[in-house]
């Protein structure tokens, strides 16, 4: 592998349930967030990712402002999104946003941009969801036109031009750390390419190896545009306990429980036990024992090449406890397996 490969973590701020079994309020569930984030760094992890949701059951809409106080109470994990859905935001507000998270982390800013896998951001702030992709297309431009810190000129059909304007407050040591979310479409990967930032794939199911033809698409495109390619991640679910039997027990219900939920939503039958160990077994579900989850990764950083693996380790009402545990294991025990596994 060309680089020593990067752990981080994701959670998308699900309203998890207290010791009655009752949901927590949205407040309580931020506040725990930024207890994760310490665990996190404490024990190694590289990076911790928040993602961006305006529905009732995930707690957070605004990530940047839970990474500001994660900033605060941390040292040296890097903070980013997971991801910010650029479409439905101001390119130039979110990159203030997240030159200020950088500032007040000492450069450990992140950002990742997607579109999102959920539409509600779009009617709430004004947006119709016809103009989706010519949303993104522009915005995603105007974006990386703020990355060099020059004065940008920039004119499309969704704003206002700009005429040789400055954006403060500037990142303080080069660019802002800038990947695409990309969850499965060529068009996204050379779209990546083309403007010469970092790809994180978004593996949510299947076997992980299926991506393999988007990571040859994406060196390929580089090889096109003769630049040295740029880091690849992938983002996927997974859960670690003490044994195999305890992560499948634990993370069961909870799993079920949101992917039902999102699934009724659009049309998706209930998850059964056996699709759940199907996806533990062969697909890209992440889970079980230290030594079981550490396996599991290498494979999928050695098939694909990455230079970042982030399990997403939140899943719908999952308490709190839960989820501090399956972090320190993570960061004590899976993050140097996997490591003498690569050697």
């Amino acid at each position: 592998m060309a680089q020593e490969l990067e752990f981080g973590l994701d959670t998308f701020g699900d309203v998890t349930n207290g010791a009655d079994g009752k949901p927590l309020p949205h407040a309580q569930v931020i506040r725990n967030l930024v207890e994760e984030a310490i665990l996190a760094d404490s024990v190694g992890i590289d990076f911790i990712g928040v993602g961006e949701h305006h529905r009732a059951d995930f707690a957070v809409s605004s990530p940047e402002t839970v990474l500001a106080g994660m900033a605060t109470r941390t040292s040296r994990i890097k903070l980013g999104s997971a991801v910010t859905v650029l479409s439905s935001d101001d390119p130039i507000r979110v990159f203030q946003r997240f030159s200020t998270v950088d500032a007040l982390s000492n450069g450990r800013a992140e950002v990742i941009l997607g579109r999102g896998s959920f539409t509600e951001s779009f009617p709430l702030f004004g947006f119709d969801l016809r103009d989706y992709e010519k949303l993104f297309e522009e915005k995603l431009d105007l974006f990386a036109a703020l990355l060099p810190q020059q004065p940008v000129s920039w004119q499309g059909s969704i704003r206002p031009p700009l005429k040789d304007q400055l954006v403060y407050p500037p990142v303080e040591n080069g660019p802002l750390k800038t990947w695409i979310g990309v969850g499965g479409s060529p068009e996204s990967v050379v779209r990546a390419a083309r403007y010469d930032l970092p790809m994180m794939l978004a593996i949510i199911g299947g076997d992980p190896l299926r991506f393999k033809p988007y990571v040859d698409l994406y060196h390929r495109a580089y090889t096109q545009i003769g630049k040295p390619v740029k880091p690849i991640g992938v983002h996927s679910p997974g859960y670690v306990a003490a044994t195999d039997e305890q992560a499948k027990e634990e993370f069961f219900p909870a799993f079920k429980a949101n992917r039902d939920r999102i699934g009724a939503e659009r049309g998706w039958p209930p998850m059964t036990r056996e699709d759940f160990e199907q996806e533990v077994a062969r697909g890209s579900l992440y889970l079980g024992s230290p030594e079981t989850v550490a396996r599991k990764i290498t494979a999928t950083a050695k098939g694909l090449g990455i230079a970042r693996f982030q399990l997403k380790y939140s899943a719908g009402p999952l308490a709190h406890e839960k989820a501090m545990e399956c972090i320190r294991l993570y960061g004590e025990k899976v993050v140097p397996l996997v490591r003498e596994m690569l050697g």
